[in-house]
């Protein structure tokens, strides 16, 4: 490799597009050929988080089927119940101790710190030959720089959910525009109804989501330096708009994740909401066996002033673990299951394959017979492509402090942008990377 400073070469092979120069690809573990087991069968662990709920086809039934038809390349899936956050530790634990899975699944904002640590490993030549099969802003989420570290699973781009009865009711036509969401939000409040909710626990994903579905890019490269751009354009759009709603009384102010959330949804005051494509599997559920059941609808999200563009909320992949011995096989069940579309679409999954995938039988009861995941491929395909996350993306938490403050009256919704700002330009600096002024 070429001979470059640590921080340098860090910020070099995060940056997109930066790494070609240091030759990465000839450090990554490239293809696996031949006879690579002595004649055995190659075992494989892929461990993943996947809900694996009633209804569904789990993921164990998926990998059965994939063993059957490839005996010499067995893959042995284990489920970890625990949350996001506490397998990266488990996998950084096992990885150090040279115990580590093969596959894991790892969420999009987390890729480049991991990477950065040394958890993943690069990947690009094999991951070339299965680019083509998924949308473009889902495979970016597992790219750092020029590397590759696996695959995209699924997608969480914001849309736009509404109970089409209930705006027949008021007269109300589906948001076009940020203009137009605001305008509904008074007519709707006038009537003691809600078109949208503010959710502060969900401000770290659903605003920089926001965000770059208004055309911002919080993080890229400025020669050697990252710069942080968290307070754009887009996010100063993005702030007036809710602060407006706040001030107004006009929009929901609740924990997406909490009890006001739901009883608003049961009880009919709450009749749009902008939120994760991923929610569709689950929003409307305590809605099942009353009047308001088949009701609601999804859109595309408003446009927040950058055109039909959406931003990422959530979504994950399934990456190569830093010691796996098999790359090349891991890739081809990597590809193999990632593209099992209507088996993922029963877990919830928006999946990031490219194709069509028949809608689940609850969303089209659910959504009265939209073809729900048809809309939702629409959004993936929106997500704004210039959004990449930064290591220590996870530190933005901090976010969701900053917006219960701003529903308290405390704070503005432009201190949550100011805040991840800060937060980013700390972060970063703790890792040792230098960030540009």
């Amino acid at each position: 490799m070429a001979s470059t400073s640590p921080a340098t070469r860090t910020v070099a092979i995060i940056a997109v597009g930066a790494v070609s120069a240091l030759g990465l690809a000839a450090c990554s573990s490239g293809d696996s050929t031949g006879d690579t087991n002595g004649g055995e069968p190659i075992t494989i662990e892929y461990v993943h988080r996947l809900p694996d709920g009633d209804g569904m086809t789990s993921v164990a039934e998926i990998v059965e089927r994939w063993n059957e038809e490839n005996p010499d390349v067995q893959v042995k899936p284990t489920k970890f119940d625990g949350k996001a956050a506490d397998l990266i530790l488990k996998l950084e634990t096992d990885i150090k101790a040279k115990n580590g899975p093969c596959l894991a699944q790892v969420g999009y904002a987390e890729v480049p710190q991991l990477y950065v640590k040394g958890l993943l490993e690069d990947v690009a030549p094999e991951a070339k030959k299965y680019e083509d099969n998924y949308s473009a802003g889902a495979f970016s989420g597992m790219r750092v720089g020029d590397a590759v570290v696996g695959l995209p699973t699924d997608t969480g781009p914001l849309v736009y959910f509404y109970n089409e009865t209930a705006f027949a009711t008021l007269g109300a036509e589906v948001p076009a525009t940020l203009a137009d969401l605001e305008a509904t939000s008074a007519s709707a409040a006038a009537a003691g109804k809600y078109v949208t909710a503010f959710t502060p626990d969900e401000a770290q994903y659903w605003l920089s989501a926001q965000s770059a579905a208004a055309g911002d890019t919080w993080f890229s490269t400025e020669g050697d330096e990252w710069k942080v751009q968290a307070e754009g354009e887009g996010s100063e759009r993005i702030a007036a708009f809710w602060q407006g709603l706040l001030d107004n009384k006009q929009t929901l102010a609740t924990e997406r994740f909490g009890e006001g959330f739901t009883t608003a949804l049961n009880d009919g005051s709450l009749i749009g909401h902008i939120g994760a494509a991923w929610e569709a599997g689950f929003l409307l559920d305590s809605l099942d066996g009353t009047p308001a059941e088949g009701q609601w609808r999804v859109a595309q999200l408003p446009d927040l002033g950058a055109g039909a563009q959406s931003g990422p909320d959530g979504g994950s992949g399934i990456g190569v673990m830093k010691g796996c011995e098999h790359p090349a096989e891991a890739m081809q069940f990597n590809d193999w299951f990632n593209t099992q579309a209507d088996d993922l679409a029963s877990q919830g999954l928006v999946i990031a394959a490219e194709g069509s995938v028949e809608t689940p039988e609850k969303m089209l009861r659910q959504f009265g017979g939209q073809d729900v995941l048809a809309e939702l491929s629409t959004a993936t395909a929106n997500l704004n492509p210039d959004f990449p996350y930064a290591p220590g993306f996870s530190t933005l938490s901090k976010m969701n402090e900053t917006a219960a403050a701003a529903v308290a009256g405390t704070a503005k919704v432009a201190d949550i942008f100011s805040t991840a700002q800060d937060t980013a330009v700390t972060s970063l600096e703790d890792l040792g990377l230098p960030v540009a002024e």
